[in-house]
């Protein structure tokens, strides 16, 4: 279910993103230096060296994890040092992988694109990074608490916004939103007061494509055409969708497994934020710009001093952190700086990574999510071989626990949900019942369920480190709330969830909710039947025999309304996006007006509990009644009953 919310993310994700940053949701490329003495002996990082291990790794990861096909391009000092194609482009057509033919959609790495044009921007005088973002919009958003959105907020994923999904994808032209539409009509609520919490978003990446937009007056896919991807001699490389000619006749089938039938082409409308189709061969040019000061060849798109900033974080993170540059995730990694930013669409999966200081990058990208989401942990190991295999460093020590560690992890132990969330209409039900959840060992050490495998040791005041790893979690407050920092993640972080979001408790209330009105719904023919063969009284007749009766109508008819509210929340669990619209208002609305049901069930409920006499009736009544009250509190909880059409 995790590997849903992060593609909810960065469906949720239309470009993580949908992308999921190197997300949902994704982590970020690189983790904090190490204490290290020398490195390891290092491979040659040469065209032959990298060429053989690739062929080595890349097959038997496309086969075991059922994944159709892959691109790898490796540059070094301004060349393409490796690039190569994996597998299939088309599985049913059995056409090979091409890497300098075939296109891929990149997901959130079609962020940097947009964030480079936001900085030639900046040089151009026509965005001011510390500007409210209102001055730039012919539409406004209000600011949270009277604190204005900067378009660095929007780099760093700060502007505070929720998550969302309605509208986010589409494989219907016909349904297919421009980005101004989308932006206006789908306003998504500020959580957080901007500046504040880091919380990734494509809304606001989208916010930040349709301001290059209006202040250059050029379309915005016009706009990185003429001056970003000519320069570049990117000629295989579009945001527009829906693909046309060469661009449509190129393009790799996307898949779920390589056994499977192709997906549809995503249309995704946060366009800025991962509409980006490329090949591989392209995306050299690309991680050569900007490991040259932003220059390919003879084209230039950004100045130097420019690069440098864009790659730099407009706010320096505490040591060991990693934090977002402006528009690149930035950390360390074998004790080397790695900027760099993932993407997935629901089945094409990306990553990209530059070491500035050695002039090297790599590129990958897969058109399959393979068997059990084996795509993620493919992307990852690549990312972790190639570092351990060119840019080792000496294994790290973890130190020794404080005193206090073992009280410590008992207070951190807990339910935790991410700032990258959805708090209004239906799709918050994901977010209530799924969360994150640490747990205290015996020896002092915490473990975080999305970090299966890992295991975390305080070494300093609410400071824990990876045993024998140097990922970190810091233990903070933000708004009077007990927060983790993930060092590896500076896009959203993990807040304590209080009692009545706990998705412990509230998936305790759900479960036995419908479990006491299921066997009540059963149990109603059932006495129907006992009493007619044994030819026995109800025991109860008048006003008590009247709520008994309504108390079951109401028990099946929760039971119908959480039915109908199944089928439309299915399509997220299955991973289905694109039904997500205005088509749907209709019937989300029925479900929404519905919600009389479980209200007037619980009212039933009461009414009976009120009539009934006798301890062992009474005790079954308080259940039934209980069950009742419970479809309305988690219902309430996770935006069942809310009236908004945005979600």
């Amino acid at each position: 279910m995790r590997r849903w919310l992060a593609v909810l993310g960065g469906a949720l994700i239309a470009a993580a993103g949908l992308s999921q940053t190197h997300g949902p949701v994704a982590p970020a490329p690189a983790t904090p230096p190490v204490a290290a003495d020398a490195p390891a002996a290092t491979a040659a990082l040469t065209s032959a060296d990298v060429g053989a291990w690739l062929d080595g790794y890349i097959p038997a990861a496309l086969k075991a994890g059922k994944i159709a096909g892959a691109q790898v391009v490796v540059v070094k000092d301004g060349q393409v040092l490796f690039k190569k194609g994996y597998g299939y482009a088309d599985v049913a057509a059995r056409i090979l992988m091409d890497v300098d033919r075939h296109l891929m959609r990149i997901g959130s790495t079609s962020k940097l694109f947009t964030w480079t044009a936001v900085m030639q921007q900046v040089e151009a005088g026509r965005i001011d990074l510390e500007a409210d973002i209102n001055r730039y919009l012919d539409f406004r958003i209000a600011p949270k608490n009277g604190r204005a959105i900067t378009m660095n907020d929007l780099m760093r994923h700060r502007g505070g916004f929720e998550e969302g999904l309605k509208d986010l994808l589409a494989s219907d032209p016909a349904r297919f939103k421009t980005t101004e539409r989308y932006l206006k009509e789908n306003l998504r609520p500020q959580l957080f007061p901007a500046g504040d919490v880091p919380a990734y978003s494509n809304y606001g990446t989208a916010l930040a494509g349709y301001i290059v937009s209006r202040v250059s007056g050029e379309p915005f896919d016009a706009y990185v055409e003429r001056h970003i991807l000519l320069p570049l001699q990117m000629r295989r490389t579009t945001f527009r969708q829906p693909l046309s000619g060469a661009y449509a006749a190129a393009m790799s089938r996307g898949y779920r497994r390589d056994d499977g039938l192709a997906e549809p082409f995503e249309l995704v409308t946060t366009a800025p934020a991962g509409s980006v189709s490329t090949t591989g061969s392209d995306m050299a040019h690309f991680m050569i710009a900007h490991l040259d000061g932003g220059r390919f060849g003879n084209g230039q798109v950004l100045r130097p001093e420019t690069a440098e900033q864009m790659h730099r974080p407009a706010v320096m993170p505490r040591a060991g952190l990693d934090a977002m540059a402006h528009g690149f995730f930035w950390g360390h990694r074998n004790a080397r700086l790695v900027i760099g930013h993932g993407g997935d669409t629901v089945v094409f999966h990306t990553d990209l990574n530059l070491f500035p200081a050695e002039r090297v990058g790599i590129f990958v990208s897969f058109n399959s999510r393979g068997e059990n989401d084996a795509v993620y942990g493919a992307r990852e190991r690549l990312f972790d071989l190639f570092m351990d295999r060119y840019f080792p460093a000496t294994p790290p020590h973890t130190p020794k626990g404080i005193a206090s560690a073992a009280q410590d992890a008992a207070a951190l132990a807990g339910r935790y949900e991410s700032s990258r969330r959805v708090e209004s209409g239906f799709i918050s039900l994901f977010y209530l019942l799924q969360q994150d959840a640490v747990a205290a060992k015996e020896d002092g050490t915490v473990t975080l369920a999305s970090l299966p495998g890992k295991t975390f040791r305080e070494v300093a005041p609410n400071l824990w480190r990876e045993v024998d790893g140097t990922r970190q979690l810091l233990v903070t407050d933000v708004g009077g709330r007990r927060a983790i920092l993930d060092s590896a993640n500076p896009v959203s972080i993990l807040q304590a969830a209080p009692l009545a979001r706990n998705a412990g408790l509230n998936l305790w209330v759900a479960g036995l909710s419908v479990l006491v009105l299921v066997v009540t719904v059963v149990a109603w023919p059932a006495g129907w039947w006992l009493r007619r063969r044994y030819k026995a009284s109800a025991g109860v007749a008048g006003r008590p025999a009247l709520a008994r009766r309504l108390t079951r109508v109401a028990a099946l008819a929760d039971l119908l309304y959480l039915a109908g509210w199944y089928v439309m929340l299915a399509p997220v669990i299955q991973g289905r996006y694109d039904g997500y619209n205005a088509g749907l208002d209709g019937a989300i609305r029925a479900l929404q007006v519905a919600a009389v049901v479980p209200l007037a069930g619980a009212a039933a409920g009461l009414w009976n509990l009120w009539l009934t006499r006798g301890r062992g009736a009474w005790v079954r009544a308080a259940l039934v009644a209980l069950a009742l009250l419970g479809i309305v509190w988690v219902a309430w909880m996770g935006g069942l009953m809310s009236w908004t059409l945005n979600y």
